[in-house]
């Protein structure tokens, strides 16, 4: 009898158990873009941000996530102005009564994830969780200690549980996951129906119509010439490999990017196409007449709210070089602009705010100086005035002692690439409000370890205003 009842308690936990490991196997197929999207955009490691999840919503089942969608115990503080709920955490009175806690209510699960971000990133955090952001960002176990170090959260042995859930379940993983190629040949995407910014859409067969389409995928005709503005004879075969939307395109990109660099011989349709965005919306968004095609190298915003001033379209010739009140800035946190996202509202915000904390950068190596024997003729035709000195954040130390960080006041360069640059030429980039080392490396056609050779960098951190040699 005393056998049987322990085989049926063993049996009964062995069930519990592996029903918890595979709703925390659930959460992070679930959210896993999402922290992808969010190291990117703000340089959390996406493991932290999934063991951080998993642990302080009980892989979102804890009340909090259910009823507030609030998956990282972010609590109201002052300037909290939007929806609360109130649960028993870890506060006492008087008395050493526990009394409920304030925490924050999210829109959606995203809003959420966002605003974990912006919690450790807020300006006036930066003494606290500045820090942590000069740790190399696949280094997920200084993370998870500096948290702590931090005070994030209360238990002893905080580090220890990240760690064990990152390794657990392989999140580390996804701290090296690349951006979105939109180039990767048809060929390779032949099969399927697949899916760009949640829109799903095939790509075309040798000598397929929109009625074959229709049947194989199973959406009507009708609405396959309403979904692809660009296909006009349903019975005319479709050049091979083209994209053909099975659903209608969004009014704004929900993936990585904020921005889209144009480049030599694309136009607003093909940058429609890329991203599933309806082209219509697109042409208001950026200010621009329809049917105007933008210049090579202008930046043509996918989401958010609407830039300053449209983009330099290609009949107004050559793209100069701008200065720096002329760049477009990013507004918004990502695109999200209807989500209650920690920072978004805050008014005491000081004036010369920005995304990545102070880091130690080496000075460019000084070119040794040729004196010519004839005039040299500058390139630029107009001079472009000396921008204003940005002001130098604040430094932090590193706790972890390991580096030196000294303040870096880099000089705000006017520089844009160029279409076609000479070989032999370097190339600089100046850090704008959004960018990372990883899409830096992107829009230029390299990759983050030859960035960090050719700037002398020993780490990913960069900061507002750094130039940044990227060829």
């Amino acid at each position: 009898m005393k056998k049987a009842i322990w085989l049926a308690v063993a049996l009964l936990t062995g069930t519990q158990v592996w029903s918890q490991d595979q709703d925390f196997r659930n959460y992070v197929e679930k959210y896993k873009d999402i922290a992808v999207r969010e190291m990117e955009r703000a340089g959390i490691p996406a493991s932290i941000k999934l063991a951080q999840g998993l642990l302080e919503s009980n892989a979102g089942k804890s009340p909090l996530a259910r009823h507030a969608n609030n998956h990282f115990g972010i609590k109201c503080g002052n300037d909290w102005k939007g929806k609360t709920y109130s649960q028993e955490d870890d506060e006492y009175d008087a008395n050493g009564k526990l009394v409920k806690s304030c925490f924050r209510v999210y829109k959606s699960d995203e809003a959420s994830f966002v605003a974990h971000s912006e919690f450790l990133r807020d300006p006036l955090k930066t003494n606290r969780y500045g820090f942590l952001f000069l740790i190399d960002p696949t280094d997920y176990k200084r993370w998870a200690q500096g948290l702590k170090r931090a005070g994030y959260a209360t238990s002893a042995t905080y580090p220890e549980k990240l760690i064990s859930l990152i390794e657990r379940y392989e999140l580390h993983k996804y701290d090296r996951v690349s951006t979105i190629d939109f180039e990767t040949p048809a060929e390779e995407v032949m099969v399927g129906i697949l899916s760009v910014n949640d829109v799903k859409y095939v790509i075309s067969d040798s000598s397929e119509t929109l009625a074959d389409i229709a049947r194989r995928s199973d959406v009507s005709l009708r609405s396959l010439l309403h979904y692809n503005e660009h296909i006009v004879d349903e019975g005319k075969a479709i050049p091979s490999g083209t994209k053909v939307f099975l659903q209608p395109k969004r009014n704004s990109y929900r993936g990585r990017q904020t921005w889209h660099y144009v480049k030599a011989g694309e136009n607003m349709r093909d940058i429609s196409m890329n991203y599933a965005l309806n082209l219509v919306k697109l042409y208001k968004r950026n200010r621009m007449t329809l049917g105007t095609e933008p210049a090579v190298n202008e930046r043509i915003k996918l989401r958010g709210s609407k830039p300053k001033n449209r983009p330099r379209l290609s009949s107004e010739g050559a793209v100069p070089t701008p200065v720096p009140d002329q760049m477009p800035k990013d507004k918004d946190v990502d695109g999200l602009l209807d989500m209650e996202v920690e920072g978004t509202n805050t008014t005491n915000k000081p004036k010369n705010t920005y995304n990545s904390p102070p880091v130690e950068v080496e000075p460019e190596p000084t070119l040794p100086v040729i004196t010519p024997q004839k005039p040299v003729t500058l390139p630029q035709s107009d001079p472009v005035p000396p921008p204003e000195k940005p002001a130098t954040p604040p430094v932090m130390e590193d706790p972890f002692n390991e580096t030196e960080t000294k303040p870096a006041t880099p000089p705000v360069t006017t520089d844009t690439p160029e279409t076609n640059p000479p070989a032999d030429t370097p190339q600089y980039h100046t850090v704008i409000k959004g960018d990372t080392l990883w899409n830096i490396s992107q829009r230029y056609g390299t990759s983050v370890d030859e960035l960090r050779r050719l700037n002398n960098m020993a780490n990913n951190n960069i900061q507002l205003g750094q130039r940044l040699r990227v060829k």
